[in-house]
């Protein structure tokens, strides 16, 4: 495990140091928090349920360790450059295999470096977890700018886009001349723009989100079954499920008042995410039973993370960046450019809405790898990264040279 290139003299080394004054605020607000009554409803229709959040409050105040997760962060190779204004932080964690490919993989909201964390073991050093040595990567790991470590934007204009310019820019200082790259949910907008950018060394992409089927849901087959069960679970979203991602393309501001000032409040925002990951969350807190890598512990560090960097606001704006983006481009009459590096795509079968081949084929005509996998939700490479880590091994292998 080494660090970056002893060239790239703008990089600097990153600690995490949180004082006890910081725990201590935050366990009093949890502990003085006002509660509302309970829903009136068996199930999250009315949103995050009563009995899920006291559960992780009182985990939260009494079991629960933040310096344990800063003792983990902190044992890998972290840091900071500036990039178009911004600082970004980023994990960069190269594989003992100099022979490994190197991968940018993209977070979204609202997660963080955190659900990524247990990918880089066996992305790094597959043959201490089942792999080949030809299977490597040296792997970068950087948080979106507003998001956790990273500085936030103090102009408009950082829409996907240019963060996929910044994140070229990064791979290209770390001394990369080739490279690919991966993401999720909002990482999934950025690793699209960076192919359809096709930056000089990105030799491909891969993504777990078709987030293009949201302006696209005309335009997608709705003939077989998985197609008509795509589209019910993407007006499900639209029409149910659309609440957090609503207010924060539009008053990103205002929702970051609550965000930044209860604890509790921005933990229920965060969680009332999407149906499939609030269920498995919820089976964690409340029955002791967590799914793959969602832990109480996991979870956690992934909420404290955002109240500790006071980050909530500032990560909501990329929603209003984004729909702004979209719109202006819908009024020009304006389609991207097409994808021009090889696309490979997992569907994971709880995502928001499973997207079948031919839905993706519609988006990425000469898609390259494409499979369904058995488990695994929005946050695959955090709830099952063993069966993530195998997707990226699949995806990419056609890629090394």
């Amino acid at each position: 495990m080494s660090t970056t290139v002893d060239t790239a003299t703008d990089i600097r080394p990153f600690r995490i140091d949180t004082s006890e004054e910081q725990i201590d605020d935050l366990r009093r607000r949890i502990a003085t928090a006002r509660w509302p009554t309970r829903e009136l409803v068996p199930d999250r229709s009315q949103g995050v349920q009563r009995a899920t959040l006291q559960a992780l409050a009182r985990y939260w105040t009494s079991d629960y360790d933040w310096h344990r997760c800063t003792t983990r962060l902190n044992a890998l190779p972290q840091f900071t450059c500036e990039i178009d204004g911004v600082d970004i932080h980023f994990i960069h964690v190269r594989s003992p295999h100099e022979q490994a490919l190197p991968l940018i993989m993209t977070h979204g909201w609202p997660g963080s470096v955190i659900e990524l964390l247990h990918t880089i073991g066996p992305l790094t050093d597959p043959t201490a977890h089942g792999g080949r040595p030809e299977d490597a990567f040296h792997v970068v790991l950087p948080s979106l700018p507003g998001y956790g470590f990273s500085g936030e934007p103090t102009e408009l204009g950082w829409e996907s886009g240019r963060m996929a310019r910044a994140w070229a820019e990064l791979m290209n200082r770390l001394g990369y001349t080739h490279y690919v790259a991966q993401g999720g949910d909002v990482g999934a907008t950025v690793t699209d723009a960076m192919g359809r950018q096709a930056p000089e060394g990105l030799l491909g992409i891969h993504v777990n989100l078709l987030a293009a089927a949201i302006a696209l849901a005309d335009q997608l087959p709705a003939q077989s079954g998985p197609e008509r069960a795509a589209h019910a679970a993407l007006t499900t979203f639209t029409t149910d499920g659309f609440g957090y991602f609503l207010e924060q393309s539009t008053r990103p501001q205002t929702i970051g008042y609550a965000l930044l000032d209860s604890p509790l409040g921005l933990a229920a925002w965060m969680l009332d995410h999407d149906t499939d990951s609030y269920y498995k969350i919820a089976r964690a807190f409340v029955d002791g039973e967590p799914v793959g890598n969602l832990t109480r512990d996991n979870v956690l560090d992934n909420v404290t993370l955002y109240w500790l960097t006071g980050t909530g606001a500032s990560a909501a704006r990329w929603y209003w960046e984004f729909g702004r983006s979209l719109a202006a481009a819908g009024a020009a009459g304006l389609a991207p450019p097409p994808v021009s590096v090889p696309v490979a795509f997992t569907t994971f079968p709880g995502e928001i809405w499973a997207a079948p081949r031919s839905w993706v084929e519609t988006v990425y005509p000469e898609l390259a790898y494409f499979n369904e996998v058995e488990m695994g939700g929005h946050f695959p490479a955090w709830e099952e990264p063993q069966l993530f880590t195998d997707e990226l091994r699949s995806a990419f292998r056609p890629l090394r040279g």
